[in-house]
C-alpha cells in the first residue's frame, strides 16, 4: 500500500520540534502534512480535514494532548484516526494515561528521527485507511474512486467526499452543517447547506437501487443505514 499520501497532522507547540518532524517526513517522501501549535487550533483542523495519523504532544496550550485524544476517540467520525503521542512526560502513569486516552503509540522525547519515522510507517501500513467498504460499495481514498459491485461510479469530487464520510460511519447521522464543516477544510468548497441536499439526490440517482441506503433523518441530516438493518 502506498502510504506517502497519508494525511498527517503534527500537533506540537515548540516551533523547532514541529518543523523537525515535518522535515523528517518530507525527507522520506510524505507530502500531505499539516501542522498545529495548540490544542484548539488542532481540533478545528481535525474536524475540517480529517487526518489519517496525528503526532501529538501532550503539553499543549488551550487543550492538552490527553484531552484532545479523548475528544477524537469519542467522535464517531474521527475515532479511527491513529494518534501517536510524542512527549517528555515519561512516568509510568503518564504513559498509561496516554494509552487510556486512545493513543496507539507513546514516544518519549528526545526521540530518534529514524525510529519515529519507522513507527509512523508501521502504523500506517498496519491500517488500510485508504479503502473503506459498505456491502458491495467500496471507497478508495488514494485513487479517489468509488465502485459498486466492482463497477466505477462517476462522481464529482463533492459527491465522492460526501459518500466517503457516510461510508466511514454507517448509522451515524451527519447534519448538513457538519458535512459542510468536514468538507470545506482546505479544499476550496464554497457551498450552502442546501447544496448538500442536491448532492445527496445526485448520489442516490447514481447509486440506483443502492441509493436507498442513504436515509434522510427529518430535522437532523443524513446517514447510511446500519449494515445489519
Amino acid at each position: 500500500m502506498n502510504i506517502k499520501g497519508s494525511k498527517i497532522l503534527i500537533i506540537e507547540d515548540e516551533q523547532q520540534i514541529n518543523r523537525l518532524i515535518e522535515l523528517v517526513l518530507i525527507s522520506d517522501g510524505f507530502y500531505n502534512i499539516k501542522k498545529a501549535f495548540d490544542g484548539a487550533e488542532a481540533l478545528e483542523l481535525i474536524k475540517s480535514d480529517k487526518p489519517d495519523l496525528i503526532i501529538l504532544d501532550v503539553m499543549l496550550p488551550e487543550i492538552d494532548g490527553y484531552t484532545l485524544c479523548k475528544q477524537i476517540k469519542e467522535d464517531e467520525y474521527l475515532k479511527n484516526i491513529q494518534v501517536i503521542m510524542l512527549t517528555a512526560k515519561k512516568m509510568e502513569e503518564d504513559i498509561l494515561q496516554g494509552f487510556e486516552s486512545g493513543a496507539i503509540d507513546y514516544i518519549l522525547k528526545p526521540f530518534s528521527n529514524k525510529i519515529l519515522l519507522a513507527r509512523i510507517k508501521a502504523h500506517l501500513n498496519n491500517n488500510d485507511y485508504t479503502k473503506t467498504a459498505y456491502a458491495n460499495l467500496k471507497i478508495d481514498d488514494l485513487k479517489k474512486v468509488a465502485t459498486l459491485n466492482d463497477i466505477p461510479i462517476d462522481l464529482t469530487k463533492f459527491e465522492f467526499e460526501i459518500l466517503k464520510i457516510l461510508v466511514s460511519s454507517p448509522d451515524v447521522v451527519f447534519s448538513r452543517s457538519r458535512l459542510l464543516n468536514y468538507l470545506r477544510g482546505d479544499n476550496g468548497f464554497n457551498v450552502s447547506e442546501r447544496a448538500i441536499d442536491v448532492q445527496i439526490l445526485n448520489l442516490r440517482r447514481k447509486l440506483g437501487d443502492f441509493g436507498s441506503n442513504i436515509e434522510t433523518i427529518r430535522g437532523a441530516g443524513y446517514k447510511l443505514k446500519g449494515i445489519n438493518e
